[in-house]
């Protein structure tokens, strides 16, 4: 089994993605924390979405030798009960969700016969076959959301906004909307510190049977997309493209793309550039 994995920062002051690589126990997993919408700095500057990513990859990896006690999901729920209580500690308020700090994730234990694996959000799981099929595991529970974000971010650029600054403040209401949907009907599973965060998650098993190799990506790797074009395949796009190029020539060609549109007019997204974090596991190797 090879292992190759990525986690490069995007234009925030903080890397909020986070990588859980534990070969021994089979366990591995994509952390992509948020930006609380009322910001939070830590003692070393350090903002909500980064204490949350960091908080989540470090229980998992710690409790790895437990997976064959402890599900994936076992393992999200306990972190995500150790982030409340961080949370707690440090003054943030469980009951008020534009102050919480939170995070997606995918992750993942290699078993002999099989992948067990829970997700939260857009962090994606991709399989690949030795037919040469590609089969997306996850759902991306965000899409419908980032979706509606997106549609409004394009209504600004239409009347006229022009920087990335005008158009935030324009989606902003729609960006609020949208963190108040985390674990809730209509909504999706996000690591925020609510107990309900396990009511919304997904998890399984796969057989290994026929699979070579798995990608797990956040969705900082997704492919800009146009005005009305939805983000829905995002996930199925990028494990083509790994694929076809690399996973790190991939990333500069992605990271060249967004370059071209620095103010996000052209392709709507909320930056220019989020972290890209991802973990490709060879089993021909």
């Amino acid at each position: 089994m090879k292992i190759t994995s990525l986690s490069v920062k995007g234009v925030s002051p903080w890397n909020e993605d986070a990588l859980i690589i534990n070969e021994s126990a089979g366990v591995f997993g994509v952390v992509d924390g948020a930006t609380s919408l009322v910001p939070y700095t830590g003692a070393g500057g350090e903002t909500g979405g980064y204490l949350a990513a960091q908080l989540i990859a470090q229980t998992c990896d710690a409790m790895a030798q437990d997976a064959g006690r402890l599900s994936p999901l076992g393992l999200l729920e306990e972190g995500n009960r150790l982030l409340r209580g961080r949370m707690v500690e440090a003054g943030i308020r469980p009951q008020q969700k534009e102050e919480l700090w939170s995070a997606c994730a995918v992750l993942i234990h290699v078993e002999e016969h099989g992948i067990a694996y829970a997700h939260a959000g857009d962090c994606m799981l991709a399989a690949y076959y030795e037919d040469g099929s590609i089969r997306i595991v996850t759902h991306d529970q965000l899409a419908p959301v980032d979706d509606r974000t997106k549609e409004v971010w394009a209504q600004g650029v239409a009347s006229g906004l022009n920087t990335r600054d005008e158009l935030w403040a324009y989606a902003k209401p729609q960006i609020i909307v949208g963190r108040a949907l985390a674990n809730s009907p209509g909504g999706y599973a996000v690591l925020n510190g609510e107990p309900d965060f396990v009511e919304y998650a997904e998890y399984g098993r796969i057989s290994r049977t026929g699979v070579v190799s798995l990608l797990l990506l956040s969705d900082g790797l997704y492919i800009p997309t146009r005005a009305g074009e939805s983000d829905r395949e995002g996930a199925l796009a990028v494990a083509v493209r790994v694929k076809e190029m690399g996973l790190q020539p991939y990333i500069e060609w992605l990271i060249a793309l967004e370059e071209s549109d620095p103010d996000c007019t052209a392709f709507p997204r909320v930056k220019k550039s989020d972290d890209k974090s991802a973990i490709y596991i060879d089993f021909a190797e």
